[in-house]
C-alpha cells in the first residue's frame, strides 16, 4: 500500500520562548496560559501548511514532554521521585526520569481530548495525534523498594496501563482522528546490548520474552479501535532529550519479529546516523506496510543535503518498494519541552527540506 503522506514528521516542535515562559510564570492564570498555547498552536499549524505538509500536529506544545499527557491523567505516580538514566551525546552523560509508581495506577481524566478537540476545529488538513506506548512506563517508572509494594512485577504494572492507552485510542478514533502515532522508545532496549543486559539483570526478564510481551501489549492497544480508515503508526526511537540519546544499534535483532507481528500500518524509523545501522532489516517489512525514513536529524542544526537524502532513499528502495516509503526527521524536535539544541529557524528549514525532497522523489508530499 503506497504511503499516504510522503512528507511526515514525528510530532513535537520546539517551544517558542513565550510558551516556555508561560509555563513558569505564576502570575498567569490557567486561562491565560491556555490562550498562549492556542496562539502558538495556530502559528505552527499555519507554518506546517505554508511549508507544504498534508498532515498536521500541534507540535505537542501543550505538553511538558511526549508522555506528560499520561502523567497528568493518572494517579499513583510520585512526580518528585526519579530514577537515574544515562544519556549520550551531550555535555552531561546522565539525567533523571520522574514519575515513579508508588500506588495503583488510576485514571482520572482523558489523555489527549483537549488537544484533539482544538486540532479538529483548527487544523487545515488531516491531523496526527501522538501517544506514548504503554511499554514506555515500566522500565522508567518502576522503582524497586517502592513500586513493588503495589505491583509485584513489571508486567503487572504494564497490563494495568494497557486499558488507559487502549481507551484513549478508541476515543480518538471515534472523534474522527485518522492518524495515531504510538511513540515507543523502549523497543530500542532490544537492539542495544547494554539495554538487553539491563532487561535481564535489572528487570529480571528474558529479553525475548519481554519483546514478545511488548508486541502483545501494543497490539492489544491498537486493535481496540475500529479502524475507520485510520492510520496506526509506531515510532521507534533511541532516545531524544535535548539532542542526547541513550541507545544505539541497528534494527536487525528485532526486525523480522517486529515488522511482521506489530499490527500497525507504518513504522517511523530513525536512520539519521550510523547509530541506526543499515537498511537491510527493511527486507522484513510486509508488502502492505509503510516505512517513514527518519533521515533528517532533529538533534543537530546542520542542514542535510538533498542529494544525500535522495541517494539514501534509493538505497532503502533496494530492500522494499520505494512507493511504500516516506520521509521525516528521525525524531521530534522537542520530546521534552526544553527541546533539542537547534533554533526554530533551523527546525523549519529541516521540515521544508523534508517536504521538498518528498516532492522530488515521489512527485508529491
Amino acid at each position: 500500500m503506497p504511503a499516504k503522506y510522503r512528507a511526515d514528521h514525528v510530532g513535537s516542535l520546539l517551544r517558542p520562548a513565550e510558551l516556555l515562559d508561560a509555563r513558569t510564570n505564576v502570575a498567569l492564570s490557567p486561562t491565560q496560559r491556555t490562550e498562549t498555547e492556542n496562539k502558538h498552536v495556530l502559528s505552527v499549524l499555519k507554518r506546517q501548511k505554508d511549508i507544504g505538509f498534508k498532515i498536521f500536529t500541534d507540535g505537542e506544545l501543550r505538553r511538558r514532554g511526549f508522555m506528560s499527557d499520561f502523567h497528568d491523567s493518572v494517579e499513583g505516580l510520585d512526580m518528585d521521585g526519579s530514577i537515574a538514566r544515562a544519556w549520550q551525546g551531550g555535555a552531561e552523560s546522565s539525567g533523571r526520569l520522574t514519575g515513579i509508581v508508588v500506588d495503583r495506577i488510576r485514571q482520572k481524566k482523558r489523555l489527549a481530548a483537549h488537544e484533539a478537540d482544538f486540532l479538529m476545529r483548527h487544523a487545515p488538513g488531516d491531523i496526527k495525534m501522538t501517544l506514548p506506548s504503554a511499554n514506555q512506563f515500566p522500565a522508567i517508572a518502576y522503582k524497586k523498594g517502592l513500586s513493588d509494594r503495589v505491583y509485584k512485577t513489571y508486567a503487572e504494572l504494564l497490563w494495568d496501563i494497557v486499558p488507559i492507552i487502549k481507551a484513549e485510542i478508541t476515543a480518538l478514533i471515534q472523534e474522527g482522528v485518522r492518524y495515531i502515532q504510538i511513540d515507543a522508545p523502549r523497543y530500542s532496549y532490544y537492539i542495544d546490548p547494554k539495554w538487553r543486559r539491563y532487561i535481564h539483570d535489572e528487570m529480571g526478564v528474558e529479553p525475548e520474552y519481554a519483546l514478545d510481551e511488548a508486541i502483545r501489549v501494543d497490539n492489544e492497544c491498537l486493535t481496540a479501535a475500529k479502524r475507520n480508515n485510520a492510520i496506526f503508526a509506531i515510532h521507534l526511537c533511541r532516545g531524544n532529550n535535548q539532542s542526547k540519546w541513550y541507545a544505539e544499534g541497528g534494527y536487525d535483532p528485532i526486525a523480522e519479529k517486529l515488522f511482521n507481528q506489530l499490527n500497525v500500518d507504518a513504522f517511523l524509523l530513525e536512520y539519521e546516523s550510523e547509530r541506526s545501522g543499515t537498511f537491510e532489516p527493511l527486507r522484513f517489512v510486509p508488502a502492505g506496510k509503510t516505512v517513514v525514513l527518519g533521515l533528517v536529524s532533529s538533534k543537530l542544526p546542520l542542514l542535510e543535503k538533498q542529494e544525500d537524502l535522495v541517494r539514501r532513499i534509493d538505497e532503502a528502495g533496494r530492500y522494499m518498494a520505494i512507493e511504500n516509503l516516506a520521509l521525516s526527521p528521525q525524531c521530534g524536535f522537542a520530546s521534552t519541552m526544553e527541546g533539542n539544541l537547534l533554533t526554530e529557524d533551523e527546525q523549519w528549514r529541516k521540515l521544508q527540506l523534508v517536504v521538498d525532497t518528498a516532492r522530488k522523489v515521489w512527485g508529491d508530499a
